[in-house]
Order: structure tokens, then C-alpha cells, then sequence
């Protein structure tokens, strides 16, 4: 009876703890992009230099700073001055023919200097001062609380793009178009995205908000008891491994199809589809990146556990590496080198120092900040390398210790 129960507990812990896997990656992404307003401009920044938003702001500030210049009204007075200066009526009426040609020269000119500004590093830093003072907003945009120059209305999150227009309108007066002056202050907004099910998404980031940074500790706690609670510990830490492996996949993927659903069911608020992919994909790029180191993870552990066992391949394996080790120990004792009492000590207490780097490979990773899959990579390839080494020290201990006596003869037996 007890034993069932342990097996049931254990099993209910680890479905619990591979289920809260992917709900802590949300909750650390929550935390520590949205919330944090260092790595939130960071994750923004290289937006200032998408084609995309490019593009849509270029857009956004040509309609904003809309010179208007009647092209009939100056071509009719050039042309009734020059015509007070003898020029033929035929000419002159030829020079008011010329209205549209300079209103496309004035369009031309805006369209130039917005090209040239979205370009420059001006429109970056602009971006990036927007986006740092725009923070609460962000977090008003997912929590609900906060507010700043990201505006949030009925589901629609917008970046006001004045100061941009602001440098639009004083390049374009340098550049000698007068008319310029006089574009009136208007706060052109740039819509970055758009949902009707906003205000779900802000009761759901309220929620993991207030879960807080002790979830994933929480969710190792669980999966640690489910472990130690089961009847078989290698199999369950095996398959704990690839349950949160598997759950943060299905995550993953649910992202994948949300992305697509989101972009093929645009409003019309939204003026570019492709400025609003990049805005998505920037803003969850710490997710997927997240998402992947887990699954990553989780197959390391599994692979892990199943070669500490008494598999075939995991046998043989491990026998290869000994004998890989002794050979390399012997060449080396050919060679006049041994590693003395560090291999003998190293032979003596193998078991503790194999658990002791483990252990410390372990509380590195938790310990890392935001860890990728090249983190994960890293820290197995270090460990390996360790365990390497404890290998061989071991190996020239078991070398350089004495041969065992051989066991005295038994004495002949008398025969009278």
C-alpha cells in the first residue's frame, strides 16, 4: 500500500511539474522582458533598423508631414511675372502648365528626406528613447497598470511617432522647403499590434505576474519530490526530463500557430503586416529562445540518466571510455609521466568527485542569466570534459597501484 502510494504521488508531481515547465519560461519572460525596462529596449532596439518598420514609419510620417503647396496658385504667378517681363502668353501659360510637376517635386522632396531619416541613426535613437519612456505602457499593455508614450486602446497597442515627425519636418525647412514651417504638431501614431482579445491577454499576464520568480523554483521542488519519491529514480528523472521537454514543444508550436492565426486576421488598424510580424516576433524572441533551451535541456537530462544506467548501449559505452582511459594512461606511464598521488586519490574518491562536478555544472545553470541553447551545449561539453579528466587521473591511479600478493601455497600434504 505505501508503495502505491508513493508511486502515485511521484507520478502526479512529475505530470505537475512538466505541465508548470513552460508556464515558468512565461513567467520569467514576464518578469524579466516586459518588466525590465534595460532588456525590454534591448529586445526593441534592432527594430529601428527592420526593412519592415522602416517601411511603416517612413509611411506614417510622409502622411503626417503633408506639405501643401498649391502648385497652381505659384505657377500662376511666376508665370503672370513673367509675363509683366515681355514673356510670350503662349510661355507663360506653358509655366503654369508646370502645377503638377512642382507639387510632385515637393511630394518627391518629403518622400526623400523621410527615406533618408528612417535610414539614419536619428530614427534610432528616437526609438529607442520612445521605447525607454514608453516602458509603463508596455507593462500597461500586458498588466493593465502604467501608462507613457505607448498608447493602449481597445486592444490596440500604438508608438506616437511626433518627435520623428518633429525631425521630418525640420529637416525638410533646412533643406530649403519653407512651406514646411508650417505643418501644424500632430501626433501620428504607428499601430505595433492589435488584438480583440487584449484584455484576456492582460488578465493572463496579471496572472503570471503575480506568480512571481518562485515558480521555477517551485517547479523544480516538484519535480525533485516526484523523483525521490518514485520506486525507480533514474527512469523517473528520465522521463521528468522529457515530459517538460514535450510540454514546452507543444508551447512552442501553440506560439508558432498563434503568430500565424494573429497575422492572417489583421485589422485594419494595422497599416503594415509585415511591420507587425516583426514587432510579434521581437517581442517573444526571448520566449522561443527560452522555449528551445528547455526542450534542449530536458533531452540532455534524459540522455543523461538513461547512460548512468544498465543499458546495453549505456554498458558499452561506458566500458569504452575505461579502456580508452587505461590506454591513455598506459602511453603516457610508457612514458616516463603519472599524475602520482592526485590519480590515486583521484581513483579513491571518483564517485564524489563525478557527483561534485555534476553538482556544480548544475548550480551554474541555475545560476546563469536568460541561458540558451548554446549555454546548455557549453555546460555538457564542460562537464564532459571534467568527467574526461576524472577518468583519466583514475585510470593512471589504478595503474600505479601495487599488484595484489598472490595468495601463499597451500602446504604439501604429509603422506607417511
Amino acid at each position: 500500500m505505501t508503495r502505491t502510494l508513493r508511486s502515485v504521488s511521484s507520478a502526479v508531481l512529475i505530470v505537475l511539474a512538466c505541465v508548470l515547465v513552460p508556464v515558468s519560461v512565461l513567467t520569467v519572460w514576464v518578469h524579466d522582458i516586459v518588466l525590465d525596462t534595460d532588456r525590454y529596449v534591448a529586445t526593441m532596439k534592432p527594430l529601428a533598423s527592420d526593412p519592415a518598420i522602416e517601411a511603416a514609419a517612413h509611411d506614417r510620417i510622409v502622411h503626417a508631414v503633408d506639405v501643401r503647396v498649391d502648385g497652381k496658385q505659384v505657377t500662376a504667378e511666376i508665370a503672370a511675372w513673367l509675363r509683366s517681363q515681355g514673356l510670350p502668353p503662349r510661355a507663360a501659360d506653358a509655366v503654369k502648365g508646370l502645377a503638377p510637376q512642382l507639387d510632385a517635386a515637393v511630394n518627391g522632396a518629403a518622400d526623400k528626406v523621410a527615406t533618408r531619416f528612417v535610414r539614419s541613426d536619428r530614427f534610432e535613437k528616437v526609438w529607442v528613447t520612445a521605447n525607454r519612456a514608453a516602458h509603463t505602457a508596455v507593462v500597461h499593455a500586458l498588466t493593465g497598470k502604467g501608462r507613457g508614450a505607448l498608447d493602449v486602446s481597445q486592444g490596440t497597442v500604438t508608438l506616437d511617432l511626433g518627435a520623428a515627425v518633429d525631425q521630418v519636418k525640420k529637416d525638410l525647412v533646412d533643406a530649403g522647403l519653407q512651406p514646411a514651417a508650417k505643418i501644424p504638431e500632430v501626433k501620428k501614431q504607428l499601430v505595433l499590434f492589435h488584438s480583440d482579445q487584449l484584455k484576456k491577454l492582460q488578465g493572463a499576464a496579471r496572472a503570471l505576474d503575480a506568480l512571481g520568480n518562485w515558480l521555477p523554483v517551485l517547479t523544480v521542488l516538484l519535480a525533485a519530490a516526484g523523483v525521490v519519491l518514485a520506486h525507480r529514480r533514474r527512469r523517473a528523472l528520465a522521463r521528468t526530463a522529457l515530459g517538460a521537454a514535450f510540454a514546452c514543444l507543444v508551447v512552442a508550436l501553440a506560439l508558432v500557430v498563434a503568430r500565424r492565426y494573429y497575422l492572417d486576421h489583421l485589422p485594419p488598424e494595422v497599416h503594415s503586416k509585415a511591420a507587425a510580424a516583426a514587432a510579434f516576433d521581437d517581442l517573444v524572441r526571448f520566449l522561443r529562445v527560452a522555449l528551445r533551451t528547455a526542450i534542449v535541456l530536458g533531452v540532455v537530462l534524459a540522455l543523461g540518466a538513461y547512460f548512468v544506467g544498465p543499458g546495453r548501449l549505456a554498458t558499452a559505452t561506458r566500458s569504452a571510455s575505461e579502456r580508452a582511459a587505461d590506454s591513455a594512461a598506459g602511453w603516457w606511464g610508457g612514458h616516463g609521466v603519472t599524475t602520482g598521488p592526485a590519480g590515486t586519490w583521484t581513483r579513491d574518491h571518483r564517485r564524489w568527485l563525478t557527483l561534485g562536478v555534476v553538482l556544480v555544472v548544475a548550480l551554474v545553470f541555475a545560476l546563469w542569466n536568460h541561458p540558451t541553447v548554446l549555454t546548455v551545449l557549453l555546460l555538457v561539453l564542460i562537464l564532459l570534459a571534467a568527467l574526461a579528466i576524472i577518468a583519466l587521473l583514475a585510470a593512471d591511479g589504478r595503474r600505479a597501484a601495487p599488484a595484489p600478493a598472490p595468495a601463499p601455497a597451500p602446504p604439501p600434504s604429509s603422506e607417511e
